[in-house]
């Protein structure tokens, strides 16, 4: 049996060709490693640039336009009018997220302070009928824990702390409550374990309703580990309502 042996002549052209090849093969896998570190990152992070302030101008075009709007559009009709009213796209981005993740609940970012990893963001919500000032923490992991949702809160502690039961006695209808937070106050942050972020939050404890009688405040530590991940809460202690 006979083998034939080809030669293989490889001229400039084709040398050329290769080249070519391999350079557009090694940007086609930059582009891809860079698309890839950047869907790792995630979206871009929220900053001072999303605040925007709530106008009584706002609040008259917002209800005249919006007030008679179904449910499920309302909070689309509320957004249209922060455009119309000037607010910048970083805002309406914000309030578009925090309404998707709330469900429906509309708020503005209305004060902003970084704290490195985490930051806190203050948010108006203009038609709720009570507290109308929340908290959220932003830019860990998810992007936005509202400190405001009490079920997040370690509420099995809480109520099974010798604190809590003598409060009962003295208020047997009381509970938690969101706090309206006004914007003046930030709360505090420390150093967690491993490298980690704390912040410290109060929540008013009320007998029974908004208005009924105040029996306190609970005290909450949001934790973040190292990479802005969020570990969840835990009880720190209730204060005495306020003396008669």
């Amino acid at each position: 049996m006979t083998v034939e042996v080809r030669e293989v002549v490889v001229t400039p052209q084709h040398q050329g060709k290769k080249m070519c090849n391999a350079r557009l093969f090694l940007a086609v896998v930059g582009m891809a490693g860079c698309l890839t570190a950047q869907s790792q990152e995630g979206r871009a992070k929220i900053g001072a640039s999303a605040v925007w302030q709530v106008s009584p101008q706002f609040l008259a075009a917002a209800h005249s336009a919006c007030d008679k709007s179904s449910h499920s559009s309302v909070g689309e009709c509320l957004i249209d009018q922060m455009a119309k009213a000037g607010a910048p796209a970083s805002a309406l981005a914000f309030t578009r997220e925090l309404y998707k993740q709330s469900r429906g609940d509309f708020g503005i970012m209305t004060g902003f302070q970084d704290e490195g990893l985490v930051a806190f963001g203050w948010i108006t919500y203009p038609v709720r009928a009570n507290t109308n000032y929340g908290l959220v923490l932003v830019n860990g992991q998810p992007p936005i824990v509202n400190v405001e949702d009490l079920k997040l809160l370690d509420r099995k502690t809480m109520e099974q702390s010798s604190q809590f039961q003598d409060l009962k006695n003295q208020f047997p209808k009381v509970d938690l409550w969101p706090g309206d937070r006004d914007g003046k106050i930030w709360p505090n942050s420390q150093s967690g374990p491993n490298g980690g972020t704390q912040f410290t939050v109060g929540y008013p404890l009320l007998n029974g309703c908004h208005a009924c009688a105040r029996a306190g405040m609970a005290i909450f530590n949001w934790n973040f580990d190292a990479q802005g991940k969020f570990l969840g809460t835990t009880f720190q202690g209730l204060i005495p309502p306020p003396l008669p």
